[in-house]
């Protein structure tokens, strides 16, 4: 298996995944701008979306998205998601909503965006994780386990330390859990970020 990653970039929440699931994988960087990986292939024949992460598993098959990794993920290690009969619909619930309200609400920062259109996505990223800060149930997203929903928020939250915005409180306090376990200890060394 093995995960095609851009350092820093929303695949670390993968890459962080794998480890907590004590997953057996490679991982592969990507130069996006050029589309081409660490040993030369060219990205499009492995994603032609062109973005990260994709994880080709050993059956050969190639899955991409964020939401549909970690839920892939959680799968191979049921304690990556939340328990009960919910507790996959509630995991889903929590990684569309970082996928599509926080994740994307930071394009004007990726992209060039002007100062007015970073001061109002950076309002909006406030926003969305004030109502996640509300609904955390205890040290994690759902209680007192990581789940990989976990994974995704803490990358989240690096990028806005990163751009000066500034999250609730709690989640500050989940970052810097989620920065002391050794499994994002060892995504993060692995991609160069410490």
């Amino acid at each position: 298996m093995k995960l095609y990653y851009s350092p820093g970039a929303c695949s670390l929440a993968d890459h962080i995944a794998l480890h907590e699931a004590g997953l057996s994988f490679e991982h592969e960087k990507v130069d996006l701008k050029a589309k081409r990986t660490e040993s030369g292939a060219d990205y499009a024949t492995i994603n032609p979306k062109g973005y990260v992460p994709a994880l080709t598993l050993d059956s050969g098959e190639t899955l991409t998205e964020n939401i549909a990794i970690l839920d892939w993920i959680a799968h191979q290690d049921s304690a990556l998601k939340p328990s009960g009969a919910m507790g996959h619909t509630h995991l889903l619930m929590a990684l569309a909503f970082i996928s599509t309200e926080i994740h994307k609400s930071f394009k004007p920062f990726f992209s060039g965006g002007s100062d007015e259109e970073k001061a109002k996505a950076s309002e909006t990223i406030v926003k969305r994780m004030g109502y996640l800060a509300d609904t955390i149930e205890g040290d994690y997203l759902f209680g007192d386990k990581v789940s990989v929903a976990d994974c995704y928020l803490f990358v989240m939250l690096l990028w806005a330390a990163k751009n000066q915005i500034e999250a609730p409180t709690k989640l500050v306090a989940l970052r810097e859990r989620m920065k002391a376990r050794p499994a994002v200890q060892a995504a993060l060394t692995h991609e160069g970020l410490i």
